[in-house]
């Protein structure tokens, strides 16, 4: 079974809402980042709790354990890039191939339980950086590899989104 990688520029999610979960982060504050972590998580721990976590839905489609795996490393990324946006001078952010990542950690292998207790840990632990952000500190830049350039806000409601955008995608249930 094969994933056809995701090679879309999801930067759009900044300017208006997404057709397929409803999310709209060019509504949502950047400030609330953290309660919104914080209130998908049970979601996030009860489907990986689910029989069907490995399960795929079809042949090009994740399973649940598979976005969860992605998204437990996504926290994981954008507290390290918090970080370099926080602490350095306009960094740039290293290439990150998710894909690749996926393959390389056979997401589809992991243990659904193990990956729960990492994912609500990871959300939890970047809800706390990014409750610490304050004042000028949400208008710190930093680039992607590809060019895209963002503050600490815009940076935290374009990463909002994949969350979010991936917990619809295992439960169907829409954020608009």
């Amino acid at each position: 079974m094969t994933i056809v990688p995701d090679t879309k520029d999801w930067t759009w999610v900044l300017e208006r809402a997404c057709p397929q979960c409803g999310f709209d982060a060019s509504a949502f504050a950047a400030a609330d980042v953290p309660d919104r972590i914080r209130a998908d998580l049970p979601a996030w721990a009860a489907r990986l709790a689910e029989p069907d976590a490995r399960t795929r839905p079809d042949e090009s489609t994740w399973s649940a354990l598979e976005y969860g795996a992605h998204v437990r490393d996504v926290f994981r990324l954008f507290r390290v890039r918090l970080a370099l946006m926080l602490n350095e001078d306009d960094p740039l952010f290293a290439s990150w191939d998710q894909d690749a990542t996926a393959l390389e950690d056979r997401y589809d292998r992991q243990d659904p339980a193990a990956v729960a207790g990492e994912l609500v840990a990871a959300g939890e632990e970047l809800a706390a950086d990014f409750e610490r952000v304050g004042g000028a500190q949400w208008h710190r830049p930093g680039r992607r590899s590809d060019g895209a350039r963002f503050t600490v806000d815009s940076f935290a409601r374009y990463f909002i989104h994949d969350p979010v955008h991936h917990l619809w995608d295992v439960t169907g249930v829409r954020s608009g």
